[in-house]
């Protein structure tokens, strides 16, 4: 009975990943879509505000990347912290963000934009707001685009200068520091979605090995997380792994995916028949290949 109820279960949790995979995809074709259809109007504006609700903030810029900002509350110095991110693609946005919620927040900016009120819901609304659409308060001949785009536009960090090349180079690294740690965090992200995707499946797999060398060691646990043991360099010292943030210190989420890829289908021939193809035939059939070289296995270019 179990066994049957564990079967269930799995395979609801299969359909459902596919299912959101497949939503995702969808929906961030359609979402680059209405961006491209939007482009020319979005340059025209200087970009638009999206959402400025404290703690929240997300703004698309001219060149249709965002710019998102988090606020939170640091534990050490227990002040509020701010962070602010560019998101560059369509599908990392629809990622962090339900896809309504982002058509809704581009119809209310940009109603507010034109001095819109709320949304029309009836006829003669349609009709009011189909006219002139500007607020009667505003001067006249003056352009509430233009005037948001300002708005925007001064709100958004100059870009960096320096009189001479040492504050330069000494500004430029700080500026690549930062977008380091950006990058890290959204990498971090990535990780911690797929442990949250995986963790049905992984409790029925057990714990994987996906590296084991002498200087790391990289497991996917029965819990659908992933727990790391590195050699450091500096102190050459074993170092314990155990949350993403510290993960993409070490490891790019697509070099752990792909290896993690690589580990499934070396335990589980039958789910990449070609991988398993293309060894034998880099292998050699018949097993002359394996007699020539004592039966071990190449090792991994």
């Amino acid at each position: 009975m179990d066994t049957s109820r564990n079967d269930l279960l799995g395979e609801i949790a299969a359909d459902a990943a596919l299912e959101r995979s497949d939503f995702l995809v969808q929906s961030t074709e359609q979402f680059r879509r209405f961006l491209d259809a939007n482009k020319s109007r979005i340059d025209a504006l200087g970009g638009l505000t999206l959402i400025d609700e404290d703690p929240d903030y997300l703004a698309i810029a001219p060149d249709l990347t965002f710019r998102s900002r988090t606020r939170y509350i640091d534990d050490l110095t227990g002040e509020w912290t701010s962070e602010t991110e560019v998101i560059e693609t369509a599908a990392e946005l629809i990622e962090l963000y339900n896809p309504a919620d982002l058509y809704t927040a581009f119809a209310e900016a940009a109603r507010d934009a034109a001095g819109l009120g709320q949304e029309p819901t009836a006829a003669p609304d349609l009709l009011e707001s189909a006219g002139v659409g500007v607020d009667e308060s505003m001067p006249p001949g003056a352009d509430p685009y233009a005037a948001a785009a300002d708005d925007w536009a001064a709100g958004q960090p100059a870009p960096l200068d320096a009189d001479d090349d040492e504050i330069a180079a000494q500004r430029l690294y700080d500026l690549a520091l930062e977008f380091q740690e950006r990058s890290q965090r959204a990498e971090s992200r990535l990780l911690e979605q797929f442990e949250e995707a995986s963790s049905l499946l992984t409790a029925r797999i057990g714990d994987l090995i996906i590296n084991d060398d002498d200087d790391e060691r990289l497991t996917l646990t029965a819990s659908g997380a992933f727990s790391a043991e590195v050699l450091t360099e500096e102190e050459n010292e074993w170092r314990r792994l155990d949350t993403a943030d510290q993960l993409v210190e070490y490891y790019d989420p697509t070099d752990v995916f792909g290896d993690l890829a690589d580990a499934l289908a070396e335990g589980y021939p039958s789910i990449a028949p070609e991988l398993t193809a293309a060894a034998d035939a880099a292998n050699g059939t018949g097993g002359e290949a394996a007699a020539e070289d004592g039966g071990e296995d190449a090792p991994r270019a």
